[in-house]
């Protein structure tokens, strides 16, 4: 028996910065979606519990418990179970699109199935990572606290999506050290219906990532990456999470994203872009 399971991208089309708690921890207030691109884990039988990376984002990402992927099975792990784990790995490490948390996610939903084993709670998703429990159930949410107050909103209107990092690391606790307010807005209270991927880029262009700014300053070639977007006509661009992969949404069906994605590549071959549609 052999378990598949999708890994997807987690892009913060919103990401407001609204409070700080005592023991560090930052609240947010985020939109979030998935998209169809992203890393796919597969699990099989075996005596031990183990762990390879392949695919074309594979060279210097861990297989042993640095991995949030094994550590996540060895969270669900009962009297000496193994699994040989796959990671495809397609999406850049530490981007600001949850790789990591997705993979572990997706690496719990398949351990899961193949040992017919619960799934975690919440108390152990959050253990893992403060993306893990919105990553467990891809698709669209509000997530407000640390991670640990998710909503269904409105579904998303179809949309292309997008998305391109410049290959640099932008560690999240230098980003969140240069935020200059920590006690921001957040989001309207009650989310609107979007009913088409124009009104959706409309409403986000009057929200924030109160994370994009400082990223930018930390790493200006994010802000090239952000001008570039922009000249392609998209609907709408951003920065995702902490960065450094940013995004920009198109009329669905249009193959605008596909077209921008191929221009990109041609002239910043140094760059990761990859393009698909919102889920």
């Amino acid at each position: 028996m052999a378990v598949e399971a999708f890994a997807p991208a987690k892009i913060n089309l919103t990401l407001h910065v609204t409070g700080r708690r005592t023991d560090g921890y930052h609240l947010l207030d985020s939109l979030v979606a998935f998209c169809d691109v992203g890393d796919v884990i597969r699990v099989r039988p075996s005596p031990e519990l183990t762990l390879r990376v392949t695919g074309p984002k594979a060279e210097g990402v861990p297989t042993d418990g640095c991995n949030l992927v094994m550590r996540a099975a060895e969270l669900m792990r009962q009297g000496g179970q193994g699994a040989d784990i796959t990671l495809e790995k397609h999406l850049p490490a530490a981007a600001g699109i949850g790789g990591g948390s997705s993979d572990a996610a997706a690496a719990l939903r398949a351990v899961s199935e193949l040992w017919s084993a619960e799934l975690p709670g919440q108390v152990d998703l959050l253990s893992l990572g403060a993306d893990v429990p919105v990553c467990m159930d891809p698709g669209s949410w509000r997530m407000e606290g640390i991670g640990e107050t998710l909503s269904r909103v409105p579904a998303l209107p179809k949309c292309e999506i997008l998305l391109v990092n410049p290959g640099v690391s932008v560690p999240t606790p230098a980003v969140f050290r240069s935020l200059t307010s920590r006690e921001n807005a957040p989001m309207p209270r009650s989310l609107p219906y979007w009913k088409t991927a124009a009104d959706l880029a409309h409403w986000l262009a009057g929200q924030r990532n109160d994370l994009q700014a400082p990223a930018v300053a930390l790493e200006p070639v994010i802000g090239t990456v952000l001008e570039r977007l922009k000249a392609t006509g998209a609907l709408f661009c951003a920065m995702s999470g902490s960065g450094a992969t940013c995004f920009a949404l198109f009329p669905p069906s249009s193959g605008d994203a596909k077209r921008a994605m191929e221009d990109i590549r041609s002239a910043y071959p140094d760059w990761w872009a990859s393009s698909g549609t919102l889920l």
